[in-house]
């Protein structure tokens, strides 16, 4: 039996397994369980595995690149279009021993445990914080019903909330104050917890030679060089910057067709996190840099002569993340060059 490729479709206690033969018949199909599947795949001759990029995969994927198979991930929206009629596990898992065998197929480098922890730590602190901003409204929303209303800036409602909770002249009921009390006491605490997080970022962005590098490009600070690190390791997923921008959905969508060209606002695909925090990185280098002393000055000015600010933001979002990926991919510092003025 000449097994050509292997997909497996995961779940969170079951395992569908599909082999296919040279041929592309099936050859084998089998469900287990993890601890099954493991055992079965170590006694197995080296193959070609294919795995959807999904919750359980990187370690499922260093598991058995350790026994010596040759393990791909793929995303899930790649794999779709090889499920042939109707949809069930062992279709899925055919689909995946198909698709992994394409030599043009993109597929998804299997992350380190530093990479996921570090993925993990930025994932806690973005919940923290949506969270500390529900608690804010929540706070904000209450005593708006008694009355009490103040400036946009959190930083205005945090100095009067002593305040409030100690006066005895305000009018709020003895239920209202243990309430606003609760509330008070959650925002410290969330409060507490994202400074630690950012904490341990500094920590780790000031100690990764990757991180260090990225530093230094005008915008990149902690947050987004690790986020950058633990999404994309040194790059070698991207052949090109221009790959990493767009895997990023940083740049317009495409919907072109009979020669004619038709291009939209941004894509918006892939990593919404790391798109977020790199425009918010573009943003500030737009807005607060002096431009007679970064690189990209003069093509910031000139792209603001002609287009609209947050399409200057995105542009310079853009610009940093193939900076970025150059930096990664290399292995070298950032060396600032001077850009043309024009675009």
């Amino acid at each position: 039996m000449q097994i050509r490729s292997v997909g497996i479709d995961l779940g969170k206690t079951t395992f569908h397994l599909v082999a296919l033969g040279d041929n592309g018949k099936v050859l084998l199909k089998k469900k287990f369980t993890q601890k099954q599947l493991i055992t079965f795949t170590a006694n197995l001759q080296s193959s070609l595995i294919g795995l959807e990029a999904c919750a359980g995969a990187h370690f499922l994927g260093r598991a058995l690149r350790e026994q010596g198979h040759d393990v791909k991930l793929i995303p899930a929206q790649f794999v779709r279009p090889f499920v042939k009629s109707n949809k069930n596990d062992f279709l899925d898992a055919e689909a995946i021993a198909e698709a992994v065998d394409r030599q043009n197929m993109r597929f998804v480098p299997i992350k380190t445990d530093d990479q996921l922890d570090l993925q993990a730590l930025h994932r806690v602190r973005d919940r923290l914080i949506t969270r500390r901003t529900s608690v804010i409204n929540q706070l904000r929303a209450f005593l708006l019903e008694r009355g009490l209303v103040f400036a946009k800036s959190p930083a205005k409602l945090r100095e009067r909330m002593p305040e409030i909770l100690e006066n005895a002249e305000e009018d709020l009921t003895p239920r209202m104050r243990n309430l606003l009390a609760l509330l008070w006491n959650e925002w410290k605490d969330l409060e507490q917890q994202v400074v630690d997080l950012n904490h341990e970022v500094e920590l780790i962005a000031s100690s990764d030679a990757a991180c260090l590098r990225l530093r230094q490009i005008p915008g990149i600070g902690p947050l987004v060089a690790t986020a950058i690190v633990a999404s994309i390791g040194n790059g070698a997923a991207f052949h090109k910057g221009r790959e990493f921008a767009a895997w990023m959905g940083l740049v317009p969508k495409q919907y072109s067709t009979g020669g004619k060209a038709k291009l939209y606002g941004i894509s918006k695909r892939g990593n919404r996190y790391l798109r977020k925090i790199l425009i918010h990185g573009a943003r500030a280098v737009v807005l607060r840099c002096k431009r007679e002393r970064i690189p990209m000055g003069a093509w910031m000015t000139a792209l603001e002569t002609r287009a609209p600010r947050n399409v200057l933001i995105v542009a310079a979002a853009n610009k940093l993340a193939r900076i970025a990926w150059a930096v990664l991919s290399s292995g070298q510092d950032y060396r600032a060059v001077q850009e043309p003025a024009a675009a």
